[in-house]
């Protein structure tokens, strides 16, 4: 079924539609979650609550050519991702500190790394630093635009994503310090 006819079909709860989207795109939308939320627990919450939004939302959506219905999908999940990231970053409360040096966080070169290693780094990173790079890197979303969907400062923001980026440094130069072995 093409893409626009899948969502004309869950539009009116056509009987498979639904089955039909799961199956077509719920890999990539988990994908989503667990990129924001680093483990399988929180991954696995929000991804049900994020097809719970979506099935809901299906009247709201309007398609706009091929690839509208994922990326409509894919929304919704960020979205999700980021209300339950902003619950638990309250609790840990991202400092205000200076945003350090951007000299000092060099952008390694990676693409001799795997990209599952370089997957697991990401996961490992804290919740602040992963959300704030999800989003600036993979989202292309503006520090003022993280900051106001966050709740934090774009000062925060700018810190947070070079902390993570000096992290992420810090484990691609021992992964290949240790022989690529990640020991």
């Amino acid at each position: 079924m093409e893409e626009k006819d899948l969502a004309e079909a869950c539009r009116r709860g056509e009987d498979g539609a639904y089955k039909e989207f799961y199956d077509r795109y719920s890999r990539p939308l988990y994908g989503v979650c667990r990129r924001y939320l680093g483990n399988s627990a929180d991954a696995d919450d929000v991804f049900q609550d994020g097809l719970i939004k979506i099935i809901s939302a299906f009247g709201k959506f309007s398609y706009r050519g091929d690839g509208s219905l994922k990326a409509w999908a894919s929304r919704v999940m960020v979205n999700t991702a980021l209300m339950h990231l902003r619950e638990r970053l309250k609790a840990d409360v991202l400092s205000e500190e200076p945003v350090p040096d951007e000299t000092a966080a060099e952008d390694p070169e990676v693409s001799d790394i795997p990209t599952e290693v370089l997957h697991g780094f990401i996961l490992s990173l804290p919740d602040g630093y992963r959300a704030v790079l999800n989003m600036y890197a993979f989202e292309k979303m503006s520090h003022k635009e993280i900051a106001r969907a966050l709740g934090i400062s774009e000062r925060t923001s700018a810190s947070q994503f070079l902390r993570a980026k000096r992290s992420l440094a810090k484990k691609i130069n021992e992964y290949r310090k240790n022989g690529q072995s990640g020991k």
